[in-house]
């Protein structure tokens, strides 16, 4: 019994150490949460920025819901600085990061995709796309 229990706590240490070591490897992932372009937007994209900058393999979706995905609207600017959106997203896709609206979001406030930057992929809901995210695939989650 000693020998069995020696083996299976050999076995966990084992796997542990490789699953962190692969972890590693791969980079972590992580999911922004926007709900509120006013409060969020410029954050937000200044927060992602910085955490490329200091971890470029980092796997990092930007989700948008409600009030967020006006951050992902063409020719929207953040109201207290004057600055546009629109270059900061693209600079930051350049890099790999995915942002995603929500279409229950479109449908409530009546907007179409064609009024988003091009840079926007659509996710069925914001909501359970985070849940998703955080759940099934492990992401962390970070909302500015």
């Amino acid at each position: 019994m000693k020998k069995y229990l020696s083996l299976v706590a050999s076995l966990i240490i084992a796997s542990t150490a490789l699953i962190a070591q692969h972890a590693t490897a791969a980079g972590s992932s992580v999911v922004y949460h926007i709900d509120d372009a006013e409060a969020q937007g410029i954050k937000g994209l200044r927060n992602v920025r910085n955490h490329m900058d200091v971890a470029p393999e980092t796997k990092i979706i930007v989700v948008t819901h409600a009030n967020g995905v006006d951050i992902m609207m063409e020719g929207a600017k953040d109201k207290k600085n004057n600055i546009e959106y629109a270059p900061l997203v693209g600079a930051l896709k350049s890099r790999g990061v995915r942002f995603e609206v929500c279409e229950i979001t479109l449908k409530n406030r009546n907007l179409k995709k064609d009024q988003f930057i091009l840079d926007t992929d659509f996710t069925p809901s914001g909501v359970a796309r985070i849940g998703d995210l955080q759940f099934k695939d492990h992401f962390a989650y970070i909302k500015p």
